[in-house]
């Protein structure tokens, strides 16, 4: 069961917006269908007809349910920081009925914690936060905004994780290791070393195979 703190965001008196469509709107859609949140369109210039029984609106309109709720629901950590950017509703958090979520931790806005993720006391994660199915956040991390943590991952305590980062399925990251912003960590990494901003990691140990650019 989702812990009380976490109950008061599932915004069910407001109606909520999704911006993208693609293949991660797909899972958090239907995790704020299970919240029990009335989702009233999903823009995406690429896409019509329908996802989950509701309508695609096509292009953003900012006029549309001024007082309705905005969840980004783009996968890539830079396009969702530039739509958030741009983006005139206020947000919501999109949180599954069945992450375990600590009373003790602090969430930003526009966050997306999904199906089965343990989040744990004297957390702290930024706005438009990704933490894919069954991530496993321990106790002290700091995540920053944008980032997205994959499914299975597990931050062990006192990890920070920069801006913009992407933690790939199933890695690991020991106690105390900060990853920098914008940095990717492969599939399966084990990171026992920090990582600097932009680099690209992969391996156990991990090891660093190039630097990427925005």
């Amino acid at each position: 069961m989702v812990s009380s703190n976490i109950q008061s965001l599932s915004f069910i008196n407001h109606k909520v917006i999704l911006q993208g469509g693609g293949g991660h709107a797909r899972v958090v859609l239907d995790c704020l269908l299970d919240q029990g949140v009335e989702v009233v369109g999903i823009f995406d210039p690429q896409l019509s007809g329908s996802l989950h029984g509701i309508a695609y609106l096509g292009a953003y309109d900012p006029s549309f349910e001024p007082s309705g709720k905005a969840v980004i629901a783009i996968g890539d950590n830079a396009i969702r920081r530039k739509v958030a950017q741009e983006c005139k509703h206020a947000f919501a958090n999109a949180v599954h009925p069945t992450a375990v979520i600590s009373k003790r931790a602090a969430l930003g806005t526009g966050d997306m914690i999904l199906h089965r993720s343990i989040v744990q006391a004297s957390v702290s994660i930024g706005n438009h936060v990704i933490l894919n199915t069954a991530s496993q956040i321990d106790h002290d991390c700091v995540i920053g905004d944008y980032a997205h943590v994959g499914p299975g991952a597990v931050l062990c305590g006192a990890v920070t994780v920069g801006e913009g980062s992407f933690i790939g399925a199933g890695a690991v990251i020991i106690p105390g290791r900060a990853i920098g912003k914008w940095a990717i960590i492969g599939a399966g990494t084990v990171v026992r070393t920090d990582i600097p901003d932009f680099a690209v990691a992969v391996g156990n140990p991990a090891r660093i195979i190039k630097y990427v650019t925005l």
